[in-house]
């Protein structure tokens, strides 16, 4: 069984999508892996779909020469980046990502959403059935319906699905109102909780006055709903405050503490710190259901394009 630490880092933003507004390189994000390793994060999350190779890339220039043991790699299997016409689609994109991070395994590899997703299931089941070193298997953006559907096909052949993998934070916690988590929890399933911080929404650093860039993808989301975020956020200071962090420390300690691993999507040096402190605060019950009564009553929508509510 793989030792799993408190947070994941996730690489999205590795890929230079536009989501951040800035061009990121390998030259200022190797600070940033260079402090996750030196504190204990060594489980990075990337995809092929994050800049079609550019996240894969840049960690595994990072990653080149480290003991193998020393970490664990996430990587995905986008539906819509395999030519579905070919029938060895699944292996080639699996080989393909092996041999552009020069790794000879993953760690944990997903179905990365639910595009044709029971085909895509059996053509990893076929690609893993009988080999070594099989990895943690996991789906992501799966409602509960599809996830035991794809539980199924695992079991159908001695395999398991070992982890779920969905947007969960304080203001959208419809992995929970579906009973995804609770699915998790009675089978040794990991939830994977990305978005915690809702992209710097949840984190304290903006407001009405000092809203998110223009021009990048989430100030067409975060910036109409921020004096709502402002009453959420202010909670989120006063137990900052109370725990000597700062305010998205807070975000992902509940997300710890509601028995999640969460992935936060690291670009500076300070956000990996700030991870580290996270993992060491443990919250209340009464603190989280005073958390989680704010951010109910804010009615706030951000489920995003590629997602769905998970009823």
């Amino acid at each position: 069984m793989i030792n799993l630490p408190k947070i994941a880092l996730g690489a999205w933003a590795w890929g230079n999508d536009g989501t951040f507004g800035n061009a990121l390189t390998a030259e200022n994000l190797k600070p940033v892996f260079d402090t996750a390793m030196a504190n204990g994060l060594n489980l990075w999350d990337t995809a092929y779909a994050y800049g079609m190779g550019t996240s894969e890339k840049i960690l595994a220039g990072f990653l080149k020469g480290l003991p193998r043991d020393s970490y664990l790699v996430s990587d995905k299997f986008t539906p819509q980046c395999a030519d579905e016409s070919s029938k060895t689609a699944m292996a080639d994109m699996i080989e393909m990502q092996l041999k552009l991070m020069d790794l000879d395994r993953f760690d944990v590899y997903w179905i990365h959403n639910v595009w044709n997703a029971p085909k895509w299931t059996e053509e990893l089941v076929k690609y893993f059935e009988g080999k070594d070193n099989v990895p943690m298997i996991g789906v992501s953006n799966h409602n509960l319906a599809e996830i035991k559907e794809a539980d199924a096909i695992l079991k159908a052949h001695g395999l398991k699905l070992s982890a779920v993998q969905n947007h969960y934070s304080l203001i959208n916690r419809s992995s929970e109102d579906s009973g995804i988590l609770e699915y998790c929890r009675q089978n040794d399933i990991t939830f994977y909780a990305y978005m915690v911080l809702e992209q710097g929404a949840l984190s304290g650093k903006y407001d009405t006055n000092h809203p998110m860039p223009e021009g990048s993808d989430r100030a067409a989301i975060y910036n109409p709903v921020l004096g709502k975020l402002e009453i959420l956020n202010a909670e989120l200071k006063k137990l900052a405050d109370k725990y000597g962090v700062g305010p998205a420390q807070i975000p992902v300690a509940w997300a710890i503490a509601k028995g999640t691993l969460p992935i936060i999507g690291v670009t500076k040096e300070n956000q990996v710190l700030d991870a580290v402190k996270a993992a060491n605060i443990k919250l209340s019950a009464e603190e989280t259901a005073e958390l989680e009564k704010t951010a109910d009553s804010l009615q706030i929508n951000v489920i995003r394009m590629w997602e769905k509510e998970m009823k």
